[in-house]
């Protein structure tokens, strides 16, 4: 097949060859090079870490989800963090979105003779409605009975302690592992367990005007709390100016 003198470049498309003429070459190149995917640093705060993503623009990145393995850092328990990319005075930070743990993993620790205790329950924390998810391995087999107390037990202190906290402070504690050493010790009073762990940690919906709510009973708290200072202190003064002259006569 002889091609034609004014093509010059040649170029497979569906299988085929087809020649791209010349005069089509110079648009084609121009618009490669105008448009060119660029490498942006995103700050993890959360871990104190660095990554890159690519592309056009910066603003293109902006409410876009990672997905980070965190296997290395917790050395071989695998988890996975799914962050929320956002700008901040023009740098992408990241914001915590959801921890899980790897099905391998959870497939390792579970073993013969002994039974594991799962739940979910969502929560409203103080800036946001999570879902928890968590997962117990017992020492043995064990009852019914006591497999419904623990998951009954596990359920109350973990909504306990998230309604005083923010969910990333949450984050923080789960990949610390602080939340799970202090509700593996209030459990160990019905039985102990060979594991306690947050399967599923995630942000379900953003809740911002619970915050203001919070904020303002705050103020009214300690509003009421100075005033109740000022009246002891007034109290005191009051007492020791009555004993004080008592001691001079």
């Amino acid at each position: 097949m002889r091609y034609p003198s004014d093509c010059t470049k040649r170029c497979r498309f569906a299988g085929t060859r087809r020649e791209i003429p010349k005069n089509r070459l110079g648009s084609f190149d121009m618009a490669q090079a105008k448009r060119k995917k660029r490498f942006f640093e995103v700050d993890m705060p959360l871990i104190k870490k660095q990554t890159q993503l690519q592309a056009y623009e910066q603003k293109e990145l902006e409410g876009k989800y990672i997905k980070y393995d965190l296997t290395r850092i917790n050395r071989g328990k695998g988890m996975l963090l799914q962050l929320k990319v956002k700008t901040d005075d023009d740098k992408l930070t990241t914001i915590p979105k959801g921890i899980q743990l790897m099905p391998f993993y959870l497939r390792r620790m579970v073993r013969k003779g002994t039974n594991y205790v799962e739940d979910s329950f969502s929560v409203e924390c103080r800036d946001a409605q999570i879902r928890i998810k968590p997962f117990l391995i017992t020492r043995r087999k064990v009852s019914r009975a006591v497999r419904k107390a623990l998951r009954n037990k596990a359920k109350e202190e973990l909504i306990k302690y998230a309604q005083t906290k923010t969910s990333e402070r949450l984050f923080e504690e789960v990949l610390k592992n602080q939340i799970q050493k202090t509700l593996s010790l209030k459990l160990k009073k019905i039985y102990p367990l060979s594991l306690c762990e947050i399967r599923v940690l995630k942000v379900e919906k953003e809740l911002e005007l619970k915050i203001e709510k919070e904020t303002s009973e705050e103020k009214t708290e300690e509003k009421t709390s100075k005033k109740k200072s000022e009246k002891t202190a007034e109290e005191i003064i009051k007492n020791l100016d009555e004993d004080n002259p008592e001691e001079e006569n």
